[in-house]
């Protein structure tokens, strides 16, 4: 019984890891330079994103480990997965993070999502224009830059505190 239970949850895993694997082959390809990417969009500002808070904010990394959440307000697993980007950027000072908001219809409805999950990290109002330079395919997507602005990881769906602080390293 214990022998049927490790064999099942082997196949689990292997599946899980093969259908993730599946899922990110859409997104940017990790050792990508951000500004090559922009160049390719060339109607894309990555300096000058909007926030809700009516500030601007740059997607580009600014000398640290950014962390970028591309998140939809009525995505559930973004609502899940959220408090965790929020852990990771209280307890890690040298890490960046930004949240751009993608598929909604007001920015109330981002402000909404931003009071209940309690987000002190800047939240961007993205555009089509954004996810389509990001490749964004599914919610939540996130990429980690390094210092110079270097795509060297990425994920699509929920991740853990741990998880996200690890992809950070």
């Amino acid at each position: 019984m214990l022998r049927s239970f490790i064999i099942q949850a082997l196949v689990f895993l292997v599946a899980f890891q093969a259908l993730s694997f599946l899922r990110e082959t859409s997104m940017l390809a990790t050792d990508t330079e951000l500004s090559t990417t922009a160049k390719q969009h060339a109607s894309v500002d990555l300096d000058n994103v909007p926030t809700v808070m009516d500030e601007l904010v740059s997607l580009n990394s600014q000398g640290k480990v950014t962390v970028l959440y591309f998140f939809a307000p009525w995505c559930q697993v973004c609502h899940a997965s959220i408090g965790n980007l929020q852990a990771l950027f209280q307890k890690n000072e040298e890490v960046d993070v930004i949240a751009v908001a993608l598929d909604f219809t007001s920015k109330e409805e981002i402000m909404k999502f931003t009071s209940k999950h309690q987000l002190t990290f800047p939240i961007a109002l993205g555009n089509e224009a954004i996810k389509q330079t990001f490749a964004v395919t599914g919610y939540p997507s996130y990429y980690i830059l390094d210092e110079q602005n270097v795509i060297k990881g990425k994920s699509m769906g929920y991740s853990s505190e741990l998880g996200l602080y690890l992809r950070t390293l």
